[in-house]
This record gives structure tokens, C-alpha cells and sequence, in this order.
């Protein structure tokens, strides 16, 4: 009896190979974002099977702690969006973001208002039948951590059986940030890994953005060098944060876009990278066809190419469909030493370096090597590299 069992299943798994398949695949999740709610949505439903999770990006706090629905995900185009969703059984996680550290300090560490955002956020996913929620409640002050956590908490025993997503910055190991001794509150955080660990059942790291923040890589790669996401720099994020959390739990980040950068040399040596703005891909491509510049794959695997300012016939900037900073992503400047850049090309210059659908596919084997739960895009509105699907679809 036991051997017709197990020919039994044996032929079952032979005549359908891609559950194994299907098994192995990464979770995928992706932000859609309010700003370009169209176009996002009408690139992703055509591939919404390709997806584990959507992320409606979203809902945010107010200054009194309670939510307001940013992306008008009651209205059109997101009803569609988000029935299709739940048709193919891809869950649908909203996201709430906040970034005001002053008022999640007051509110979140105040008895009455915490609950009351608790309650809130429940009733929000209960009412609507959403899969679960997703917190992106970023640049918190450290002495928020412990009401974070009791938020959590609190979050998580009223959700059941309901999913919490928890998207949080990325922490890179202390030698890889700092040269010689690191300074006195180098590991004063504003996340507790641990009580994260115990409440949230999939922690997305958001591995990008790194610029100059990996101060060995910065050192061993050739100048000029600003990453969005250096693989070598994300896997030490993850590495770090799986001493914490499980793997199964860890969600590693993916960017679709890039960044412009001022390169100016420093007094001695070196150069200064100032942040122009961020930028989708076809803004690069554009503009590397109009200077007949072939970008290059850069240390990082990403895609990059200098130019004078001069050279360019008209200045520009990125459109409303080219640029991202619609989402908060503000101008920020680095600094940092590097090798010298070759002759012939003398600063100040620009560089433009964004993340392809190569770079894309390198941090999805990356996430397979780590063997972490899956990768989490940011972000999906109908303006990532050309390529970009067919390598969702084939991980």
C-alpha cells in the first residue's frame, strides 16, 4: 500500500513540475505609487500574476494621528486595480507612510493616540478586506524606538490573521560605515530589530540609497562611485539584519531609478557628489542618445555615464513622467575620497547613474544566494528600464 502511495505521488509531481517551480520562486512585492497612480497601475496589471504582494503606496498620518487616504484608493484607477489583484490572489498590502519624526515621537508615545492609530489602521484593513498593512514610518528619532514597538505590538494583536509588512531602513555594518574607531552612538538606532522580529511577518529592507554611506566600498571601487545599490553593499545590509531576523521574514529592496550628481574635486584630493534629483530611467537614456554617450556598467552593476554641463545644447531636468521627487526623495549631498578620475576628463562634470533591468536581475540572485524570502520593488509606475518584466516573470 505505502509503495502505491508513493508512486502515486511521484507521478503527481512529474505531471505538475512547476509547483516545485513555483515553490522556489522569490516573493515579489511592489510599490505602486499615488503620484503616478495611471501609469502604474495600467503597466501592472497586465503582470499582476508575476507579483506576490502590491503595495498601494498609499495611505499617510496626519498631524493628529490619524490616516489619510493620499492615493484615493477608493476611487478609479485603483478599484479595478486592486479587484484584479485579488482575483489572482496577489495580495493587497497598503502601505502607510510617514516621515514627520516630531509628530510619530508625539503620537506614537502618547497611551490615548497610539491606540487610536492602532485602532485605526485595523479597522482600515478589516473594513476593506486588504491582506494586511505595510509601515513605512521612516526617519524616526531613536528615543521613538520603544513606542514603535509597543505600537507594533499593540498593531499586531489586533490584526490576527491579517499580514504586517514592516519596511525599514537599512543598517550597514559599523566597519564597512566608519574608518577606525566608530564614534560613541554609532549603534543608537530608531528600529529594534528584535521586537520587529516578534511583530511584523515580513520586514522589507529598503537596500538603496546607498551613496556613500559603505566607506570600504568607496575606497575599493573605481572613482567615480554613488551607487543606488551596490550588490556588495546589500548583501552586507541583509547579513547584518538576518542576525536578527530570520530569512524567511526578509524582504530585500530593489530601486527602478536613479540619481544626478555634481562631481566637484576637493581641495587635496577626492571629489564632492551633490545630488541634482532623482530620475526614472528613460531620462537617461534620453539624454545619453542626445549627447552620444554609451553608458557604461559601473563597479556597482549599475548603468552610469559623465558629461560636461556645457555639452548639453538646452539645460534640463527630469519631467513629471521622468522624476520621482514627487515621493519625497529630497536633494541631499556626499563626500567622500576616491581614486583619481582619468585625465581626459577633468571635473567639475555630471554623472548619471541609475539601476537597469540587469542591476535588477543581479539583486534578484542575490536574494536567491541569501536565500532571503523575496525582493520588494520601488518602485512600479509604468517607468522602469526596458527589460524589467520579462526579469520579474523569469525568477
Amino acid at each position: 500500500m505505502k509503495g502505491k502511495i508513493w508512486l502515486l505521488l511521484f507521478v503527481l509531481m512529474a505531471a505538475t513540475p512547476n509547483l516545485a517551480a513555483a515553490a522556489s520562486k522569490l516573493e515579489v512585492s511592489g510599490w505602486v505609487p499615488y503620484w503616478r497612480a495611471a501609469t502604474g497601475t495600467q503597466d501592472t496589471l497586465p503582470n499582476l500574476s508575476a507579483l506576490t504582494t502590491v503595495h498601494p503606496f498609499g495611505y499617510s498620518v496626519k498631524n493628529d494621528g490619524m490616516l489619510a487616504d493620499t492615493a484615493k484608493l477608493t476611487e478609479e484607477p485603483w478599484v479595478l486595480f486592486l479587484a484584479e489583484a485579488k482575483k489572482k490572489k496577489v495580495r493587497v498590502i497598503p502601505t502607510v507612510m510617514w516621515s514627520d519624526a516630531a509628530a510619530m515621537h508625539r503620537i506614537l508615545s502618547n497611551q490615548k493616540t497610539r491606540i487610536a492609530l492602532e485602532d485605526e489602521i485595523t479597522a482600515l484593513v478589516m473594513q476593506n478586506n486588504f491582506d494586511g498593512i505595510d509601515l513605512d514610518f521612516e526617519g524616526k528619532w531613536a528615543e521613538t524606538k520603544p513606542y514603535f514597538s509597543t505600537f507594533l505590538k499593540g498593531l499586531y494583536q489586533r490584526m490576527g490573521k491579517k499580514w504586517v509588512y514592516c519596511t525599514i531602513e537599512s543598517r550597514t555594518p559599523l566597519d564597512s560605515r566608519y574608518d577606525g574607531t566608530p564614534p560613541a552612538d554609532a549603534t543608537v538606532y530608531a528600529n529594534d530589530y528584535v521586537e520587529i522580529n516578534k511583530y511584523c511577518d515580513r520586514v522589507q529592507i529598503m537596500t538603496y540609497d546607498q551613496g556613500a554611506i559603505d566607506v570600504k566600498l568607496n575606497r575599493a571601487r573605481a572613482a567615480p562611485y554613488v551607487p543606488v545599490a551596490d550588490p556588495g553593499w546589500v548583501e552586507k545590509v541583509i547579513t547584518l539584519a538576518a542576525k536578527t531576523i530570520p530569512k524567511k521574514k526578509l524582504i530585500l529592496g530593489i530601486p527602478t531609478y536613479g540619481y544626478e550628481y555634481s562631481v566637484k574635486p576637493l581641495s587635496q584630493y577626492g571629489y564632492s557628489y551633490d545630488r541634482l534629483w532623482a530620475f526614472n530611467p528613460r531620462y537617461a537614456t534620453d539624454l545619453a542618445k542626445e549627447l552620444n554617450i554609451p553608458p557604461v556598467r559601473n563597479g556597482a552593476g549599475e548603468l552610469s555615464f559623465m558629461y560636461k554641463e556645457a555639452t548639453v545644447k538646452k539645460k534640463r531636468k527630469p519631467d513629471k513622467s521622468e522624476s520621482i521627487t514627487q515621493g519625497g526623495l529630497a536633494p541631499a549631498a556626499t563626500l567622500y575620497s576616491q581614486a583619481a578620475l582619468a585625465a581626459q576628463f577633468e571635473p567639475p562634470f555630471n554623472i548619471v547613474w541609475w539601476s537597469d533591468a540587469q542591476a535588477i536581475k543581479d539583486k534578484m540572485d542575490l536574494a536567491k544566494k541569501l536565500g532571503v524570502r523575496g525582493v520588494a520593488i520601488f518602485k512600479l509606475d509604468g517607468s522602469q528600464a526596458p527589460g524589467f518584466w520579462e526579469v520579474v516573470v523569469k525568477r
